[in-house]
């Protein structure tokens, strides 16, 4: 029948609407004035709404050193290894490889007897290209819509990267060193078996461009690359999906630096309520907040 709109239509084009118009408003209002706790739940409506409508796609916006205190808790995590001991890190979605090196800058500054094993992991194979090349220069800031050097001092400038010139920095060699890079898909259940089991899985900020089924497929299965008492780093992904499949498949949420981590990238914070992977205020007057917010989950057996 010509001329047919579905309910589903007209009520995205309504809510699209409605969003068009609360946007204004919403951040017209004080900060304390949007703390309130009805303003709070006010906010995630309007988030799940505007989750609910967004045409999500990839996004390579990346910086390095993005969450410093999720980075701290990963060294605290390997001081806990013996020393001269090996550490195997799996990082999904490694996209151009920023995030690998901030990680092996952070373990190898503090455990430089750790013989440090990274499996680095993406879906795209010109990204991959990039992070195995580790050069960055204007057009890749470009690329990720980032200043992807715009957290880091003078001193760490210095220590990770070598200048060659027009604007041109190269990872140094000894961060370059004992990485795989391999083109994969982190849904893929052929991934667990090819890699083997890690002490440390690292799977930030892509799961929230996909939808909620995908995600949670996704998560379910790269979970599993997790060694015995492993640790899951997981951020950039929606809640609810990443809550319940921690309930359901019982992992410990690690408490310490939890608020810190939650809060780590002002970016994503600040795009809340208004874009899909903008990330909400934590919320201690919620029951599962223990588990809701935490970013690194122990992985029993």
């Amino acid at each position: 029948m010509t001329g047919f709109v579905s309910l589903s239509a007209i009520r995205r084009r309504f809510e699209k609407a409605f969003l068009a118009v609360n946007r204004p408003i919403w951040r017209r209002l004080p900060a304390r004035v949007r703390a309130l706790h009805a303003l709070q739940a006010y906010g995630r409506w309007l988030h799940s709404m505007v989750s609910r409508n967004a045409d999500r796609d990839m996004y390579l916006g990346t910086l390095f050193l993005r969450n410093r205190p999720a980075l701290e808790l990963m060294r605290r995590l390997a001081a806990e290894k013996p020393p001269g001991s090996t550490m195997r890190i799996a990082v999904l979605g490694c996209s151009v490889g920023v995030e690998v090196y901030s990680i092996l800058w952070t373990f190898r500054r503090a455990r430089p007897d750790l013989t440090v094993v990274v499996e680095a992991v993406d879906i795209s194979p010109e990204v991959l290209a990039i992070a195995e090349e580790g050069a960055y220069g204007p057009e890749i800031s470009e690329l990720v819509h980032e200043s992807i050097f715009e957290r880091l001092t003078e001193a760490e400038l210095r220590e990770m990267f070598d200048c060659e010139g027009a604007g041109l920095r190269r990872v140094k060699p000894w961060l370059r060193e004992g990485i795989t890079w391999r083109l994969g898909d982190a849904g893929d259940p052929g991934l667990v078996e090819e890699l083997g089991p890690q002490d440390l899985v690292v799977a930030n900020n892509f799961l929230c461009h996909m939808d909620a089924p995908s995600a949670e497929r996704c998560l379910r299965n790269f979970a599993q690359l997790a060694s015995p008492d492993g640790y899951l780093c997981v951020s950039g992904v929606d809640l609810n999906v990443r809550t319940k499949v921690a309930l359901d498949l019982g992992w410990e949420p690690v408490p310490e630096l939890m608020a810190e981590i939650h809060d780590g990238d002002p970016l994503v914070r600040a795009d809340w309520p208004w874009h899909w992977w903008g990330l909400e205020p934590l919320d201690r007057s919620r029951p599962d907040w223990p588990v809701r917010y935490a970013s690194v989950f122990q992985i029993g057996r």
